[in-house]
């Protein structure tokens, strides 16, 4: 495994190596939980990730301060880019890593919410929700899961008085994602470009949308149409059909825009449809001359209104 360490622009991850001697058994379990509790990644032998920020830094410090002060080696390292894990292949690592606590939480909360109310303990539900908030810290991609917990922790706090079950598989609170950063890949295609106009149309209208770089993510920013992590293809479907499944719109033009876009994006012919493949076009115009990203999605995005206003 290589590492390129820093370089001109601040590197997206910090790299944590150390060693301990190895009679330090107990020291080393002690470390590992701490690094659990940080919610990083593992990268086999040659240490453990965070994403690269003031915050994670600190943490990162005291803990490689703590190694050295059980006699072990440690070293916090800017880190660029590893050879055999692209930036997504990371992302993915730690959206994986956070859905794993979040399914434990489910698991908690459907079991407890079998429980007769009147056997209910507030102290109970506070625990669950500082459990909750712990994972929310150290959620640093966003994963798609943080929503259903947060119904469910709602639910059981308002006595099952605001049921949760409207929310089939798949399915998020809409609540969740307004005045959100959205971020999606530079150079926006079709898939990309419609899908921005969905979210700012029918899901968060104070929608701001951001272009990953160097495979960076923003803390708390929501990916699309990412390959890893947030919402992107699922399945058979398109970005913008996840989003309209995953935030039930109910709207009889945007279902014929989904198989436009389906048609286009992944030029199958599923639905037979080519007006998107022309929106497609314009769009990758658009690219070849040199307009910036920013002004390809909010161009797309008029594009876009003015083919959901012209189908019947």
């Amino acid at each position: 495994m290589a590492i390129t360490i820093k370089g001109a622009e601040l590197p997206p991850w910090l790299l944590l190596v150390f060693s301990l001697p190895t009679r330090r058994a107990s020291q080393r379990v002690e470390i590992w939980r701490k690094l659990q509790r940080l919610g990083s990644v593992s990268l086999g032998n040659s240490g453990y990730l965070l994403p690269n920020d003031s915050s994670n830094r600190e943490r990162f410090e005291w803990l490689a301060t703590a190694i050295r002060g059980y006699r072990g080696d440690a070293s916090v390292v800017e880190v660029q880019s590893i050879d055999n894990f692209s930036g997504p292949q990371i992302v993915d690592r730690f959206v994986k890593a956070r859905g794993q606590d979040y399914q434990k939480l489910l698991r908690e909360l459907r079991l407890y919410s079998s429980v007769s109310r009147a056997h209910r303990s507030a102290a109970r539900i506070g625990r669950l929700r500082q459990r909750f908030q712990e994972v929310t810290a150290i959620d640093f991609f966003h994963s798609p899961l943080h929503e259903r917990v947060q119904e469910l922790l709602e639910h059981l706090q308002n006595d099952g008085q605001a049921s949760p079950a409207s929310l089939g598989p798949g399915e998020v609170a809409r609540k969740s994602y307004h005045g959100r950063v959205w971020i999606t890949r530079p150079r926006p295609g079709v898939d990309r470009v419609t899908s921005a106009w969905l979210i700012r149309r029918f899901v968060d209208p104070k929608a701001r949308f951001l272009f990953a770089t160097k495979n960076q993510l923003p803390r708390n920013a929501v990916p699309y149409d990412m390959y890893q992590g947030g919402f992107g293809h699922r399945g058979d479907d398109c970005t913008f059909e996840t989003l309209l499944k995953a935030f039930r719109i109910r709207d009889r033009k945007v279902a014929v825009m989904a198989q436009i876009v389906h048609d286009a994006d992944l030029s199958d012919q599923k639905f037979g449809r080519a007006e998107g493949l022309g929106v497609d076009e314009v769009l990758k115009g658009w690219g070849r001359m040199g307009l910036p990203d920013r002004e390809i999605l909010e161009r797309g995005i008029q594009l876009a209104q003015g083919l959901y206003s012209s189908l019947p």
